[in-house]
């Protein structure tokens, strides 16, 4: 089971504005195999290190450092913390408080230190989280069941879903051939399965309604392309768990169900690259630092793409004018985190993406909202 904690869109903005004197963001890749997270602990306290080396290097306040040593030396020696782990793990730190996210997606090990934190590993968490519905259907069982990102699967309650295709056709069993009505023979089996179907497809209607929350169906032939006939719903994923759900617990469909969420996620970064290259006709398409900046500064961007993994140190001011830094270090912080935390404030869409997936290998790339003069 993966243990994770995202945090929202709302604390990430907060996040975004937060200022110290030192605020350390230290990103880990952990596992949910408790007797193999020593390594990820180890690495965690490495990185801490680094932390402290860099403030002891810009000669900060020893009594503030003391500080952020005690509180990264107590989530080091957390026995318990370190039993409960996701795919990865972020940890904010100022000598006043900190704060950690356990995210299901994996992050490359990295530190920062800066008057401010460093979120993009934290973006690619909440551009596409991991929570969905599955339907788990069969000729014998129907039922819907929510997945979370942070909490155990759960049934959803549907009234009116059918138990099963037996009880949508009100017979004893879909199979039974030696039941005198006109539909008793094969193909009279696939009209009742055609009837449980566009019954289970109806009965989720009042339920699935007004969201976009993906529907991810677990089903075997010929039920499952049955079931895509009737449904509605415009979140229904293209692909499915195909596996019979019949056997499967909550907790199995769930981890089914995150290979499916990947391949969504996969399909989302396609459909984004595809609107920059319509920007880019339209001349409101920039893969350039400083045109980005001043457009995030400005609310002018629409879709910000940005690699989660590159760092480039220097600074951005009040009027989006970027100066990189030679290295990173205390007095500088990431200029694209900076471009990303403006344009989310602003309400731009986001994702957070790996180089390859960016056009050009660009550390960013921005469609706008109108072009910039």
């Amino acid at each position: 089971m993966l243990y994770v904690d995202i945090p929202t869109l709302a604390e990430i903005k907060a996040l975004h504005h937060a200022r110290a004197d030192a605020c350390v963001s230290i990103y880990v890749g952990t596992t949910p195999q408790t007797q193999h997270v020593k390594a990820s602990r180890i690495a965690f306290g490495n990185l801490g290190k680094a932390a402290l080396d860099q403030l002891d290097a810009a000669s900060f306040d020893k009594r503030r450092r003391a500080r952020i040593e005690e509180e990264l030396a107590a989530v080091a020696d957390d026995d318990v913390f370190w039993t409960v782990q996701a795919r990865s793990l972020a940890v904010l730190a100022t000598p006043d408080n900190l704060s950690t996210y356990r995210l299901a997606t994996a992050v490359s090990d990295m530190v920062e230190v800066a008057d401010r934190f460093h979120l993009k590993p934290l973006l690619r968490a909440i551009a596409f989280p991991q929570h969905a519905f599955v339907l788990a259907l069969s000729e014998k069982s129907a039922r819907l069941v929510e997945v979370f990102a942070d909490l155990p699967p759960s049934v959803v309650r549907v009234p009116d879903l059918p138990k099963s295709a037996a009880d949508a056709g009100g017979r004893a069993a879909v199979n039974n051939l030696t039941q005198g009505t006109r539909i008793a023979n094969a193909q009279g089996q696939t009209v009742l399965l055609r009837q449980y179907a566009r019954q289970v497809a109806a009965s989720l209607r009042p339920i699935l309604a007004g969201r976009e929350t993906p529907l991810i169906l677990a089903a075997t032939e010929p039920l499952g392309p049955m079931f895509r006939s009737f449904n509605t719903y415009p979140a229904l994923a293209p692909e499915g768990i195909a596996t019979s759900p019949d056997r499967m617990t909550d907790g199995e469909l769930a981890a089914a169900a995150r290979p499916v969420l990947d391949q969504l996620y996969a399909g989302e970064i396609e459909k984004a690259v595809g609107l920059l290259e319509t920007r880019r006709g339209q001349k409101r398409l920039t893969t350039d630092l400083n045109e980005a900046a001043r457009a995030a500064t400005n609310g002018a961007i629409e879709m910000l793409l940005v690699d989660i993994d590159r760092v480039i140190p220097g600074t951005v001011d009040e009027a989006g004018a970027v100066a990189q830094a030679a290295k990173p270090g205390p007095g500088s912080y990431d200029i694209v985190d900076e471009i990303a935390g403006r344009a989310i404030g602003a309400g731009a869409r986001f994702l957070a993406v790996r180089k390859d997936d960016i056009p050009g290998g660009a550390p960013l790339a921005a469609s706008l909202r109108y072009p910039l003069t």
